[in-house]
């Protein structure tokens, strides 16, 4: 039934409607901000792997952390902001 159900003059079709749709203006920033989007999850993903591998515990003779900061993509200094932290005070204790 769907043997050849995407060919390309299906793709070509595709593309000519999105570019009416959209307009060929605003396609480099829609691509601009999905590849913006792609890194951050990509970074916060990186980040909730590494805190999980942090959750072992720590020899008493290690100092905590400081506060860890976070940007909305790598590199990105302008939009860094301080990470939560798990303590209610705030301070990482």
């Amino acid at each position: 039934m769907f043997r050849n159900a995407l060919e390309p003059w299906h793709l070509l079709i595709l593309v000519a409607v999105v570019v009416l749709i959209f307009g060929s203006k605003r396609l480099p920033d829609m691509a601009r901000a999905l590849g913006k989007s792609m890194r951050i999850l990509k970074s916060e993903t990186k980040a909730m792997k590494d805190d999980g591998a942090s959750n072992e515990p720590r020899p008493e003779s290690e100092p905590a952390p400081g506060p860890r900061t976070v940007s909305d993509a790598p590199g990105d200094t302008a939009s860094a902001r301080t990470a939560p932290t798990d303590s209610p005070t705030g301070h990482g204790d």
